[in-house]
């Protein structure tokens, strides 16, 4: 991962908790927001996330957790991103009922940016390999607003991972009793994308009811907008920026869901 990279309209700092250091690329005021890239890492497309963000009125913070900065997408990229966050060892890729030790990192991150910006709370949105770390950042009570972008792990082999959704059963019991108190979890995903599954969706309406909100597009054969069947990343890269589009729609329902919850 380069030291040196620059993004603009983002100043870039470093974050250490529990031994960890990472670059963090911060811009904007508002109430914060934590935009946690996919993979192959905090690629151009997020950035632009990022800044429609920072232009809704919000702080953002983009934790750099493997890849280069700014970097755009290739598929060796890709291959190689996967391979490094499949083997190590804060990403529970396999395991089912196991946290991510990341998201102890980024429960930090949220708490530190919580503290410095006030407001009522902060926004996380994860993205595929990270989809589901929003979901883990809720057990604190700050965690206003998380969003959970085509979450993908733990990887969908098998039929209880297909279901799992990347947390203990003690940290999933502590997010259920959020839900019970009113705290409310969005989450997006392309109807057919086989990293996941709509069972993983099924258990978050089973475990949280109404306070989980599903944004399901549909990219079955045939698909009124042309989506494949390996259409995936739905703030990013199949991103159309048009009224009306799918994924504009769902870029929308996110900004407001931001706007809902922490906007005083």
């Amino acid at each position: 991962m380069s030291d040196d990279v620059t993004i603009d309209g983002f100043s870039r700092s470093t974050f250490t908790h529990g031994g960890y250091e990472r670059p963090v690329y911060s811009g904007g005021s508002g109430p914060a927001v934590i935009v946690i890239h996919e993979v192959p890492g905090l690629h151009p497309g997020v950035v632009s996330f990022g800044r429609r963000v920072v232009d809704r009125g919000f702080h953002v913070r983009m934790p750099s957790l493997f890849g280069t900065p700014n970097q755009a997408v290739s598929g060796g990229y890709i291959a190689r991103s996967m391979f490094g966050g499949c083997v190590a060892r804060e990403f529970s890729t396999w395991a089912l009922h196991r946290t991510s030790p990341v998201i102890e990192w980024l429960r930090a991150l949220a708490a530190d940016a919580h503290e410095s910006c006030g407001g009522p709370g902060v926004g996380a949105v994860g993205m595929c390999f990270t989809g589901g770390f929003a979901l883990g950042m809720m057990v604190d009570d700050h965690l206003q607003a998380p969003v959970l972008s085509q979450p993908s792990l733990p990887l969908p082999v098998g039929s209880q991972r297909k279901a799992a959704v990347g947390l203990s059963d003690a940290d999933l019991e502590r997010v259920k009793q959020r839900a019970a108190d009113g705290a409310c979890l969005l989450g997006l995903r392309f109807t057919h994308d086989a990293a996941v599954p709509p069972a993983r969706f099924e258990t978050l309406r089973r475990e949280l009811g109404d306070n989980f909100i599903a944004v399901e597009i549909d990219s079955s054969p045939g698909n009124a907008f042309g989506f494949k069947r390996s259409a995936h990343s739905v703030l990013t890269l199949e991103f159309v920026d048009e009224p009306g589009h799918p994924t504009r729609d769902a870029l929308d329902r996110v900004l407001a869901f931001f706007d809902e919850r922490l906007q005083t």
